[in-house]
C-alpha cells in the first residue's frame, strides 16, 4: 500500500484522514486554500477533530494541501465531497465529478477510488467510474477500480464517531473488497459489514437518511394535529414511548446536508425506473413548510414590529455549520412581518445580513424581546439561567421552545410556550 490520499476536508473527511493517518501515511487534500491553512495551523472549525488529536496527527504521517501535484503519490484515493442538489432539487454532481476528473488525472494504473459521498444507486459505476474512464482512458475493474463506502458522520455527535461505528463497504472485485476491509478496520476494530455490491451499499446509506427523514416528518404532522387539539405534542409523546415498540422521533426543523437533501437523490433514481415515489416527497414537503408553521404559530402572539430574539442559527445544535438551516425560514418570515429580530448562536462568530442583527450574549442579556424563540438546542442554551431568560422579556413577553429544550423548566418561565 502507497498511500491514501482523502479528497475534501470536512465534517466526513478530515476525522477521517487524522484516524487513518494513525495506520498509514495520508494526505488530506482540499481545493479551498483557507481551509487547508487552517488546518495545517492545528485548528478545525467544523469542531470534530480536537486541536490535539490534529496537530498529533501533522506531526506524524498527515499531510494537508492543495496542490494537485502531491496527488500523484497515492494510489488509494477517498472521495468524500459534498453531494447537494440543484434550485430545482435534482442531484448536484458537480463537486463529486470534479474530484473524479483531478483524481483521473493523477492517479496511476491499478489505483482505488472509494467514495462515501451520498448518492443513487449506480452513481458510483454510471457517473463517477465512468467519467474517470473517460479522462484517464483507462478501463474500470481492469486498469482501476471503485469502491463505496457511505459516510455515518453525525456532526456535533462525539459518541458515535467513525471509530465507534459499524462500516458499510463494497467494490467493485474480491481483491479491492479485501483491501477496502483490511484499510476500515483498522478504524473500527473489525466492526465492517460488507454490503452484496456497490448498489446495496448507495442504497443502504440513501435510505438511513430518507427514513430519518419520513420519521421527523411524520412527528411534524402530529404535532399540528396537536396544535389544533390544544394538547402538547411532547406530552402525547411521553406517554406514547412508553410502549416498547414506539420509535422515539420528535417534531422540528430538519436542514442540513444530509438529512434534507438525501432524500431528493432516492426520488430522483425512484422516479428515473418509473415509481413514483409519493412516501419520500411527501416527508420533504412537510419537513420544508414547518418553519413557517412554526414562524405562523409565533406571530399570533406577536403584536406589529415586536423585538425577537432567535437564540441558535446553525442548522442542528452543538455544530458550526449553517448550511440549509431552516432558522433562516423564520427570520425571513419575521422579516416580512416587520418585525425587529436579534439572533444569538454561541457556534457562529459573526453574521451580517439584513434582516437581522447578530448579537453577543453580554449585549441580549441587556434588553428586552416580546418573544424569545428557542430554535436551536444548542448544549450551551442550557446554562442560560431562568431569572435572566424572564428577565430579557417585556412585561407581556414569551419564550417559544421549538424542539421543547427546556421543557424541564417551563413551569418556571413566566410565558413558555412549544409545539
Amino acid at each position: 500500500m502507497k498511500k491514501i490520499a482523502i479528497i475534501g476536508l470536512g465534517y466526513v473527511g478530515l476525522p477521517l484522514a487524522v484516524k487513518l493517518s494513525k495506520y498509514f501515511d495520508v494526505l488530506g487534500f482540499d481545493l479551498n486554500n483557507k481551509r487547508v491553512n487552517e488546518i495545517n495551523n492545528g485548528n478545525d472549525s467544523t469542531k470534530e477533530v480536537s486541536c490535539k488529536e490534529l496537530n498529533q496527527s501533522l506531526n506524524g504521517s498527515l499531510k494537508v494541501s492543495d496542490h494537485k501535484n502531491d496527488l500523484k503519490s497515492c494510489n488509494i484515493f477517498i472521495v468524500t465531497v459534498p453531494t447537494p442538489v440543484t434550485e430545482k432539487k435534482k442531484p448536484d454532481f458537480k463537486p463529486l465529478l470534479i474530484a473524479c476528473r483531478m483524481i483521473a488525472k493523477f492517479m496511476e494504473k491499478k489505483s482505488i477510488i472509494v467514495f462515501e459521498s451520498t448518492v443513487y444507486p449506480g452513481a458510483t459505476e454510471e457517473i463517477c467510474g465512468k467519467e474517470i474512464e473517460r479522462i484517464s482512458k483507462l478501463k474500470l475493474h481492469i486498469d482501476f477500480y471503485i469502491g463505496y463506502s457511505p459516510e455515518r458522520v453525525n456532526p456535533g455527535d462525539k459518541f458515535h464517531t467513525i471509530d465507534k461505528i459499524t462500516k458499510v463497504i463494497s467494490a467493485d472485485t474480491k481483491k479491492v473488497e479485501k483491501i477496502l476491509f483490511e484499510v476500515y478496520s483498522k478504524l473500527t476494530s473489525g466492526n465492517i459489514f460488507v454490503a452484496k455490491n456497490i448498489k446495496v451499499a448507495e442504497a443502504s446509506k440513501v435510505i438511513e437518511n430518507s427514513q430519518r427523514d419520513i420519521n421527523i416528518a411524520f412527528m411534524n404532522e402530529i404535532a399540528k394535529i396537536c396544535q389544533k387539539l390544544d394538547i402538547s405534542v411532547h406530552d402525547v409523546l411521553d406517554a406514547s414511548k412508553t410502549k416498547w415498540n414506539f420509535l422515539s422521533f420528535y417534531p422540528g426543523l430538519v436542514g442540513g446536508h444530509c438529512i434534507g437533501v438525501d432524500p431528493f437523490y432516492l426520488a430522483t433514481k425512484a422516479k428515473e425506473v418509473g415509481i413514483e415515489p409519493k412516501v419520500i416527497l411527501s416527508g420533504r414537503k412537510t419537513n420544508d413548510e414547518m418553519s413557517y408553521f412554526v414562524a405562523s404559530l409565533i406571530n399570533k402572539n406577536l403584536k406589529n414590529k415586536s423585538n425577537i430574539l432567535i437564540l441558535g442559527l446553525t442548522f442542528k445544535e452543538n455544530v458550526p455549520d449553517l448550511r440549509n438551516s431552516k432558522v433562516f425560514d423564520l427570520i425571513h418570515f419575521f422579516a416580512l412581518k416587520d418585525h425587529k429580530i436579534s439572533v444569538y448562536d454561541p457556534y457562529i462568530k459573526e453574521y451580517e445580513s439584513r434582516e437581522f442583527k447578530f448579537k453577543e450574549l453580554g449585549k441580549i442579556k441587556k434588553e428586552k424581546f416580546d418573544s424569545i424563540i428557542l430554535a436551536v438546542s444548542h448544549k450551551t442554551f442550557n446554562k442560560l439561567e431562568t431569572k435572566t431568560i424572564n428577565n430579557m422579556l417585556t412585561k407581556r413577553g414569551f419564550i417559544f421552545d421549538v424542539v421543547g429544550f427546556w421543557r424541564n423548566r417551563k413551569n418556571k418561565f413566566r410565558n413558555y410556550l412549544s409545539l
